[in-house]
């Protein structure tokens, strides 16, 4: 997936100038620019910020790959993201974002995380872990969840996923108003 071709069409239907992405993204021109042709990866943290100076949900720089009157996500149809500065992989489970809520399914090498800083959006999540070890960071908390265990966290308090154990961590989320 090119994200830096997305994020560049995006901009300039919006018609907004690098300068005026960077400014209401919080990044610099020439990192904007080096994300816009490939040069660099994203971090989550940047991804989230160029979604919300765009004004749009990072399911929007997905490919658009739903059947079904968009009620069912096959297997090989998911649409995914792997950032250029994580090893997490984001699955997307609901066919869109046009409904209140959102799927993930979140996949985590050994010492890693879904970022390297914690960050935070509008509304609430809960997540299933379905194999492994996370260890949550939520705010100034922190929380080991295993294999079987579900959290439940308001979005907009910090937060960020990091797997602790020895093998991939899966997990499933649910988020709403759907942020991704």
């Amino acid at each position: 997936m090119n994200l830096g071709n997305k994020i560049r069409k995006i901009r300039k239907r919006k018609n907004l100038t690098l300068q005026d992405l960077a400014e209401k993204s919080d990044l610099s021109i020439g990192m904007i620019s080096q994300i816009e042709n490939d040069k660099i990866g994203l971090s989550v943290t940047s991804l989230w910020k160029i979604a919300k100076a765009l004004e749009v949900s990072i399911g929007d720089f997905f490919d658009e790959k739903t059947n079904n009157n968009n009620l069912i996500v096959r297997k090989n149809e998911r649409k995914k993201i792997q950032l250029a500065n994580s090893t997490a992989s984001y699955e997307l489970l609901t066919p869109d974002l046009s409904w209140n809520i959102e799927f993930l399914r979140i996949t985590i090498n050994p010492g890693e995380s879904s970022d390297t800083r914690k960050l935070s959006h509008q509304g609430e999540e809960t997540g299933f872990i379905i194999q492994g070890k996370l260890l949550i960071k939520w705010g100034d908390k922190e929380f080991i969840l295993n294999e079987g265990d579900s959290i439940r966290l308001d979005s907009t308090i910090p937060h960020r996923y990091i797997n602790i154990g020895d093998v991939k961590s899966i997990s499933i989320w649910a988020m709403t108003p759907p942020s991704f």
